[in-house]
C-alpha cells in the first residue's frame, strides 16, 4: 500500500496515503449527507402534512375550499352543519405575532445592539445568562405567567372584561422571541470587523452613529436572520398562545378581544378530531397553510436582502 513520508519539526512521518484518502472521503460523505438530509427532512415532513390534507380535494368529505379560505365560521364539532373556515383563525394568528413582533424586533435588536456594542465586564456577562435562561422557560410555564400574572394586570390596569387576548398573547410571545432576536443579533453585531469601528471613530462618529451607520448596514443579513427567527417563533408558538389569547373564533376589532390562531386550533382539536375524518384533514390543511405562510416570510426576507444588495452594488 502506498505511503508517503510528511517531515514535521525534524521528525519524518510515514502516512498511509490510501487510508488517509479513505477517511477524508468518508467525512467529505458524512458531511454531504447531513447538509442534504436537512432538506429532506423538511421535505418530508411537507410531503406528510400535505398527504394528510390531500384527500380532502378529491375524497367524499364535504369540504369547501372556497368557504376554508373565505369564512369566518370555524365549528368543526357540529353535528348537522360544521363550518371549516379560517379567516378568523389566520386574522387572529396574524393579529397575535405583529403585536408581539411590534414590541419584540426593537427590544431585541436594542438589547443586542447594549450587549454587544456598549456592555461590558460582569454586566455583560451577566445579561447573557439571563437572556438564555428567558430562551430555556418552557413555553407552557409562559402560558401560566400569561394567565396568572398578565391577565389580571390587563382586566384591572385597561379596564377589559377578558384578560387573555391579544395583548396578553403578543405581550407573551414578544418576550419568548425577544431571546432569540439578542443571541443571534448579538452575533450578527459581532461578526463586523473592528476596523469598521475604529474607522468610524477616526472620522468623528459617535458611538450610536457607528451604531446606526456601520454596524447596522454591515449586519443587516444577520439582523434580519434574528428578526426572522422571532417571527417563526411568534407564528410557530402553540401552547402559550392556547392559554393567553381566550381561544376564541372571531374577527378582533381591538387588542384586548380574544382570538384563537391557527397552531392552538391544531393543538386543541387534534386529540379530539376522527382519525382521517375531515376535522382531522382540514387541521393537516391547516398545517399547509402555516407551511406557505412561513416559505412567503422568508422568501419576502430574501428578495430584500437581494434587492439591499443589488443597491449596494450600483
Amino acid at each position: 500500500m502506498a505511503t508517503a513520508e510528511v517531515v514535521e519539526t525534524g521528525v519524518t512521518v510515514e502516512r498511509d496515503t490510501g487510508s488517509f484518502r479513505l477517511g477524508e472521503w468518508l467525512i467529505v460523505a458524512l458531511i454531504h449527507v447531513c447538509g442534504i438530509s436537512a432538506i429532506l427532512f423538511v421535505l418530508a415532513i411537507f410531503a406528510f402534512v400535505f398527504g394528510e390534507a390531500a384527500p380532502l380535494f378529491w375524497g367524499d368529505y364535504g369540504f369547501s375550499f372556497a368557504e376554508f379560505a373565505t369564512s369566518t365560521h370555524w365549528s368543526p364539532a357540529h353535528p348537522t352543519s360544521p363550518h371549516y373556515g379560517i379567516v378568523a383563525l389566520f386574522v387572529g394568528t396574524l393579529a397575535v405575532s405583529v403585536l408581539s413582533m411590534a414590541l419584540a424586533v426593537p427590544l431585541g435588536l436594542g438589547a443586542a445592539v447594549y450587549v454587544s456594542e456598549f456592555c461590558e465586564g460582569k454586566r455583560k456577562e451577566t445579561l447573557k445568562i439571563v437572556i438564555e435562561l428567558l430562551a430555556a422557560i418552557p413555553s407552557v410555564v409562559w402560558g401560566f405567567i400569561g394567565v396568572m400574572v398578565m391577565s389580571p394586570i390587563i382586566i384591572h390596569g385597561l379596564g377589559a372584561s377578558i384578560g387573555t387576548n391579544i395583548l396578553n398573547g403578543g405581550v407573551i410571545l414578544a418576550l419568548m422571541s425577544v431571546p432569540v432576536i439578542v443571541s443571534v443579533g448579538e452575533d450578527a453585531l459581532k461578526a463586523v470587523p473592528d476596523s469598521f469601528r475604529e474607522a468610524g471613530l477616526a472620522l468623528g462618529a459617535s458611538r450610536w452613529e457607528i451604531v446606526y451607520r456601520v454596524l447596522f448596514p454591515a449586519a443587516k443579513n444577520g439582523l434580519l436572520a434574528a428578526v426572522l427567527l422571532g417571527v417563526g417563533r411568534a407564528i410557530g408558538e402553540t401552547m402559550a398562545v392556547l392559554m393567553a389569547t381566550g381561544h376564541a373564533v372571531q374577527i378582533p376589532t381591538s387588542v384586548l378581544d380574544p382570538v384563537q390562531t391557527l397552531t392552538a386550533t391544531i393543538a386543541a382539536e387534534m386529540g379530539e378530531a376522527e382519525q382521517h375524518g375531515t376535522q382531522f384533514r382540514v387541521l393537516f390543511l391547516i398545517g399547509v397553510v402555516l407551511f406557505a405562510v412561513a416559505f412567503v416570510v422568508n422568501l419576502t426576507a430574501d428578495i430584500i436582502v437581494k434587492g439591499i444588495r443589488g443597491k449596494q452594488n450600483d
